[in-house]
């Protein structure tokens, strides 16, 4: 089964994203930031396609998902015991790339990613909400291409991944570049599965300095993933 999900609800909170940004709500700044928010919200549209999928091989350093192999030692220990899968690409979506803005103006371009990230969080949020209430999903964890270390799922699977659902760009407007980044650069690709254990990539990367990360590195899993490579 493979869905498209549009029409994706999203509330852009003006005084949350500018603490975010570090935009004093009392200065010129954040009334221009209050503007291009107001540009967004008439032009937004957030999407998102899934797929259904099933584990059709194993071996020791990769997993095949329906006809695609996919080499990675740490993908296949957590799939170890799962056989059903969903691969998903979530997007902001590419109308706010439709936004113009001087060539130089960084700090506004700066604004606009926040506002995309924003966007993209709805995306995932509404994403998860549809796959549990569809497929009666219990605990679920996410893994993506490029997240975390290099080493754990090289970015370029990302081209493997998007081959599961043919033309990811005329469903929902994301492409991969040649060295297999995203357009809209504010969209993400992974498998999310069914697992009792709670896990997140931040657990296998070991940049000191990540604004994004959500746990702590683990070094008992990297062994595991990594024997031998500390």
């Amino acid at each position: 089964m493979q869905a498209k999900l549009e029409n994706i609800p999203f509330k852009l909170d003006r005084v949350a994203l500018a603490k975010s940004l570090r935009i004093d709500t009392g200065s010129d700044d954040f009334r221009e930031f209050e503007s291009l928010i107001g540009e967004a919200v008439l032009i937004a549209r957030p999407k998102a396609v899934y797929r259904e999928c099933f584990v059709s091989g194993r071996q020791e350093n990769a997993i095949t998902i329906e006809h695609v192999a996919f080499v990675s030692r740490a993908l296949g220990l957590k799939l170890a015991s799962v056989e059903r899968v969903f691969a998903y690409v979530a997007t902001c979506g590419r109308e706010l790339d439709g936004i113009e803005i001087a060539a130089d103006d960084f700090v506004k371009k700066y604004w606009l990613d926040g506002i995309k990230q924003s966007l993209l969080a709805a995306s995932l949020d509404f994403l998860n909400a549809s796959l549990k209430r569809v497929f009666r999903l219990g605990n679920t964890v996410s893994m993506n291409p490029g997240s975390g270390d290099a080493s754990i799922w090289p970015i370029e699977q990302q081209a493997q991944l998007f081959s599961l659902f043919g033309d990811v760009e005329s469903l929902i407007g994301v492409r991969l570049t040649d060295t297999c980044l995203m357009i809209p650069n504010k969209s993400v690709s992974g498998i999310r599965f069914e697992t009792e254990a709670n896990f997140t990539s931040c657990q296998l990367c070991r940049r000191e300095k990540c604004v994004g990360r959500k746990a702590p590195f683990d070094p008992a899993l990297w062994e595991i993933v990594n024997p031998g490579h500390s």
